[in-house]
This record gives structure tokens, C-alpha cells and sequence, in this order.
């Protein structure tokens, strides 16, 4: 799975890499530590008096779509197997994907004095994940949340947990936020799993200060989060 990643990217930084507007984002400050219903930046395309809009917006982590009840399961999380079929992400899937860029993200092994963190990434500036995202009014307003497609872990990141986030290599950015309806799911899932296998590839892993642990003490903008961890001995 992936419980929690970093952003260290500028809103300008990730609106020049994805060539994307978007007022609602100006507000972002980078994050070596997103956790479940953080907000964070995430890049959809839309359309709008009939010509596509490609925005940077922010997002809440916990997809929670229009249809869903108050205090229901907003899940940080899709799985690559059944989410063109499972209930809560089929409709995104078909018509609301969107991009989730980060440098890298966060798994734990047990260890016998207690949890290691470890920070994923990979030797690129960014790496992007497949989302999907949900709108949904609140009064006046409309609030966006999203998920991040996950799989069966490959290379490097399987050594440290069992599932890893679907990442998509730059010549898929563009045909997976488009807004049309999905007609050929399997075709999708095909891409989504080629894909993941070649960025997989250049994932490494490193442990990280176990300060990672307590996203109740630690400070997000803090870059040494990420910073290797002293060996020990």
C-alpha cells in the first residue's frame, strides 16, 4: 500500500513539469510527510465550455465520492486488480483519473526494537502516480479527494512491503487524464501495468530517522525526513 508520501515540489515547480493552471493550489507549501486526509496536489483534466482544462489542484487524500454518506470509508488506496470493477472506484476509473506526482513514499519492516521506515524513490526528479479523484459540493463549495492506484510490489519496494503505488512512465501522463470514458478497460489495465513494471525498475530504498513514525509530532517541511538513516554500530 502507500500510507504516506512526500512532495517536495514548488506549485510552480509542478505547474511548469506538468504544464498545468490552477489557482486553488497556490496555496501548497511542500511536504516531506503527506498522510490520509492531508490535502495534496494532484493534476486532473476536465472539460469546460467545451475545451479541456488541465488543473493543478488540492486534493484530500480519501477518495470520497458525491454518492458517499457522511462519516463513510474514504480509502487512500485502489487496488490495481479490482478497481475498474469495485464499486467505490469504477465510475472514477472510467472518467476521473488524475496524476499524483511525489518524490517517493514511506513502508515500515518490524524490526525486533520496533518499526523501521524506509523512504521508496526513485533516481528521477518525480515520480507520478495513477490516481483517481471525486468532486464533491459541500455548501457552496466543492471539495476534491483522491486515491492512488496501487499493485503487487516490484524490485526494491517489495523487499520492504508487499504493495507499491501504480506509477506511470511520461508517455502515458497524457492518455491516462484524458477526460473520455474508458471504453476498453483491459487495455487501461494493461497500460497501468506495463507501466508500473518499467518505473518499478528504478525504485531503491533506503531506511530514513524513525522521527518518520509520529505524523503527530514531526514537521512536514522538514527535508531532513528523508535524509538517510545513521547506521547503527
Amino acid at each position: 500500500m502507500c500510507g504516506r508520501f512526500v512532495v517536495p515540489s514548488t506549485t510552480d515547480e509542478l505547474l511548469s513539469v506538468f504544464d498545468a493552471t490552477g489557482d486553488s493550489a497556490a496555496e501548497w507549501k511542500p511536504s516531506y510527510s503527506v498522510a490520509p486526509t492531508d490535502p495534496a496536489p494532484i493534476v486532473r483534466e476536465w472539460i469546460h465550455d467545451e475545451t479541456v482544462q488541465r488543473d493543478l489542484d488540492l486534493a484530500s487524500w480519501g477518495l470520497k465520492p458525491g454518492w458517499a454518506k457522511p462519516g463513510g470509508p474514504a480509502p487512500i488506496n485502489a487496488r490495481l486488480e479490482s478497481v475498474a470493477s469495485n464499486g467505490m472506484f469504477r465510475s472514477a476509473f472510467a472518467s476521473q483519473r488524475c496524476l499524483v506526482p511525489m518524490a517517493g513514499y514511506y513502508e515500515w519492516q518490524q524490526m525486533d526494537d520496533g518499526k523501521q521506515p524506509y523512504f521508496i524513490h526513485s533516481d528521477g526528479d518525480v515520480l507520478v502516480a495513477a490516481g483517481l479523484y471525486a468532486a464533491r459540493q459541500e455548501g457552496d463549495v466543492w471539495k476534491i479527494s483522491f486515491t492512488i492506484i496501487t499493485r503487487a510490489a516490484r524490485d526494491a519496494s517489495g523487499e520492504i512491503h508487499d504493495r507499491m503505488p501504480v506509477f506511470l512512465t511520461p508517455d502515458v501522463w497524457d492518455q491516462w487524464l484524458r477526460p473520455e470514458k474508458i471504453t476498453d478497460k483491459e487495455e487501461a489495465l494493461s497500460m497501468l501495468d506495463r507501466s508500473s513494471i518499467a518505473i518499478a525498475e528504478t525504485v531503491t530504498a533506503y531506511p530514513v530517522a524513525r522521527t518518520v513514525n509520529n505524523v503527530r509530532t514531526l514537521d512536514p517541511g522538514d527535508p531532513a525526513l528523508i535524509e538517510p538513516a545513521a547506521k547503527k554500530g
